[in-house]
This record gives C-alpha cells, sequence and structure tokens, in this order.
C-alpha cells in the first residue's frame, strides 16, 4: 500500500541486522556522546571506571542517554565478573543466584562481582532488600540503572550505600553527532534538514534517534542504492511532518508565545506551547520563561501564579515529556487568564537603580543595625528600633531607608488583581 510506513522489503532489511543503536553502542569512553560532566576527561566517574575502583552506583536519566553504554563499558574494563539483570523479569530468585556465584567466585578465584540492574525502580522492596546485604558487604558491587527520581523509587538504605551520578538528556548537536555515525554505520547519506529532523524530534533519547534513523535508510534503501535520507523518509519513520523551527523561529515562537500570556490570549498562548512542543523544544526551557513571566508580568496582581508556574518547572523535571505538557498547558491557562502587572519588575529596577546612583552612603540607620552582639548598644546599634508585632496593626512608622532615600517608592502597586489590596494596605501604612 501506498501509505504504508515502509515496505515489507525495508522492514526485511531490518529484521536481518541487531539494531543500529545497538551495533553503535561504543567500545572506549572516549566515543560516548554527551555526559562529558561524568565520562570527560579528569571526572569521577571515568576515574573509577579506568583504575577499576568503582563501588556501587546508580545511574539516573532520561532513556536514551547513556546508562546501559557507560555499564557495557564498565564490562569491558573491569577485572571483576560482570552479571546484568533486568529489574523488569527478573525475581528473587535470580538475585539469589547471582549472590550464590559471586560467593564462589570470590572464594574459588578471589574475583569480585558487579550486577548490572537494569530498571532497578521495578523491583520492589523486598527484592530489592535481598541485594541489600551483599552490596552493604561489598560481595557486589551494584550498577543500577533508572529512568525514575531514585529518592521516590529506591530503598533508602540501598541508595545510602550507593553513589549517584545523574545523565542529563543528550543536547541537540550530540543527537546530530550520533545521527551521522549511524549514516556512517549504514553506508548511507542524509539531508541536512533530515538529520535536523530527527534530531529535533528526539527529545533528548539518542536510542529513539538511532531507532529512527534507521527506519529512514530502510526506506531510502528500498528506493535505491546507496541510501540517501530526505526529509520525506525522516517524517516517514516518525510519523510526524516537520515543522519550520529553525534558529529564527526559536526566538519568534518564544517572543509570540511571552507576550500572548502577557496579553491574557489564553488559545494563542496554547496554539505557540504546542508549536514548541511538536518542534521538539526543550520542555524545561519553556518552563523556565513560564516561571520568569509570572512575576514579570503578573506578580503581585495574581502572587499564586509564581507557585504554579514553579508547580509546572518541577513537573517537567519529575514527570517529563509526554505527560507534562499537562502541567505546561494549566500553567498557560492560569497564567494567562491572571491579571496583570509589571510593578515587581519596575520595583526591583528602580531600586537597583537607586542603589548604584543614589549619592550618599547608603548607611543602614542605627535602630535597623544589628544589636545581637556585646557592646552594640554602646554604638547606639539596635538602640530605638520599635518591634512591630508589639503594636496592635502589625506595623509600625519608623526609618526603614538609609537618610538620603527617604521618602522614595520603588514599588507603585497596580489597581489589578490582589495587587489592588496590597495598595490598598500601602495606601494606610502611608496616611494616603
Amino acid at each position: 500500500m501506498a501509505d504504508d510506513l515502509f515496505s515489507a522489503a525495508a522492514e526485511q532489511r531490518l529484521e536481518q541486522r541487531a539494531p543500529l543503536a545497538a551495533r553503535l553502542r561504543p567500545r572506549h569512553l572516549d566515543d560516548v556522546v554527551g555526559q562529558q560532566h561524568l565520562v570527560g576527561a579528569g571526572k569521577p566517574l571515568r576515574s573509577l571506571i579506568e583504575t577499576d575502583r568503582l563501588s556501587s552506583v546508580i545511574f539516573w536519566g532520561p532513556p536514551g542517554t547513556g546508562k546501559t553504554t557507560i555499564a557495557e563499558l564498565i564490562a569491558h574494563s573491569t577485572a571483576k565478573a560482570f552479571e546484568k539483570l533486568s529489574a523488569v523479569s527478573a525475581s528473587v530468585k535470580d538475585v539469589r543466584e547471582v549472590i550464590a556465584k559471586s560467593e564462589q567466585r570470590l572464594g574459588e578465584r578471589g574475583q569480585g562481582t558487579i550486577l548490572f540492574l537494569d530498571e532497578v525502580h521495578r523491583f520492589n522492596k523486598s527484592q530489592q532488600d535481598a541485594l541489600l546485604p551483599s552490596v552493604e558487604s561489598g560481595l557486589i558491587v551494584l550498577i543500577g540503572a533508572t529512568t525514575e527520581n531514585p529518592y521516590f523509587e529506591v530503598n533508602p538504605p540501598l541508595l545510602s550505600r550507593s553513589t549517584l551520578f545523574r545523565l542529563e538528556s543528550l543536547d541537540r548537536d550530540a543527537i546530530i553527532e550520533l545521527c551521522e555515525r549511524g549514516l556512517r554505520a549504514e553506508g548511507a547519506t542524509s539531508s541536512p534538514e533530515a538529520v535536523a529532523h530527527l534530531a529535533d524530534r528526539a527529545g533528548g533519547d539518542g536510542r529513539h534517534a538511532l531507532t529512527s534513523l534507521e527506519v529512514a535508510v530502510a526506506i531510502a534503501a528500498d528506493r535505491a542504492m546507496p541510501p540517501e535520507v530526505t526529509l520525506d523518509d525522516a517524517e516517514a519513520a516518525l510519523g510526524a511532518k516537520a515543522l519550520r523551527y529553525g534558529r529564527d523561529e526559536h526566538y519568534d515562537v518564544i517572543s509570540a508565545f511571552i507576550k500572548s500570556i502577557r496579553g491574557s490570549d489564553v488559545d494563542a498562548g496554547l496554539y505557540w506551547l504546542a508549536r514548541m512542543l511538536e518542534a521538539g523544544e526543550d520542555a524545561r526551557f519553556i518552563a523556565r520563561r513560564l516561571v520568569i513571566l509570572a512575576s514579570e508580568d503578573i506578580g503581585m496582581a495574581d502572587p499564586m501564579s509564581l507557585l504554579i508556574a514553579d508547580a509546572a518547572a518541577r513537573a517537567v523535571e519529575f514527570v517529563g515529556l509526554p505527560e507534562a505538557q499537562l502541567n505546561l498547558s494549566q500553567a498557560v491557562i492560569h497564567l494567562a487568564s491572571a491579571p496583570k502587572s509589571n510593578r515587581a519588575t519596575t520595583a526591583i529596577a528602580n531600586a537597583r537603580h537607586a542603589a548604584r546612583e543614589a549619592t550618599g552612603e547608603g548607611a543602614v540607620p542605627p535602630a535597623l543595625r544589628d544589636g545581637h552582639y556585646q557592646g552594640a548598644a554602646s554604638l547606639g546599634h539596635g538602640v530605638g528600633y520599635r518591634y512591630p508585632h508589639d503594636d496592635d496593626r502589625g506595623w509600625v512608622e519608623q526609618q526603614y531607608l538609609p537618610d538620603e532615600l527617604v521618602g522614595e517608592r520603588f514599588y507603585e502597586p497596580s489597581p489589578h488583581g490582589f495587587e489592588a489590596e496590597v495598595a490598598k494596605r500601602a495606601g494606610e501604612r502611608s496616611g494616603e
């Protein structure tokens, strides 16, 4: 059928070989793409691997970031025996068999054992507890890999006996480098647009990028040899149309996104959010912009907006895409529909200008100076300070600004939302 994802010939070609991601798995640390904060020259994890002094570790990171790859490199470099289990299918019985073999190996040959446990978060408490004595005694060096937050999913006693290494999503340049390696391995070429599309849609997942590339190469090879991957091939492999989203569009779309929310247009805010997500924009970048906007354009008009934006940013880290799109959507709807005020922005700008430009020393008024140390009172520090909680109103009139700035007002509340209440309180205190 013309609308098939790829032809039967292409499908058969894929089935006859090991996956491209497996064939490209590095044999040396220098070949690892990304994670240079862990495996770069002189970094702690690299040193532990090269000196074969690795103790139990947990690798935590999103899918396709190199957790299994680094474990396999350890397997090739260690003098210890290397055992591998998947928590998806392994049982307590499997764990006990590994422990028994480790004891025998250590007793007969003096050889230690490394156990790589993939998806360690899938082990329940009793399964993790079965490992604990052997990890604690050093009989087994555990390498656990997880995509979930280990502080929630790994038993605290096991986690406390392991060093936590966090792997980051691969950036766009790293994904492009992986794709270029994949093309060389496949004896294929590609248009820059096709590689860029694969990288943009990978979501920082190197394995996903290589799997999609392999499908695209198979489609191209069914058309002609040597294969030349086009944008159409990449779109077909991903099942997703490429959106126009280059460097200029990145800045233009985020600008439209912020201005739409600032302008209280909920639907436009959601549309530009969707455009960015469809184009593979980093969700953390989007979340950071929302946190900034919550104070820059809403501020005290709706103080809850900052909490909601911050919660969305935390959800992006904790949940990840695609589910975190729901949290981002909720945040956009709230921020766009919230009353607006930029007075928090102008207030800090005014205060900083005064701090830079005001004449005089900006000396702290004597009553406000620290009076807790011996001899402070003799210097006049803290003398005359009036404690606001002793007043029935909860505030008192006294000088808080330096002499040269008395009477200056940096923050002028707007009449919008909750800030109207703030303006009312400020007016009562100033007698206006």
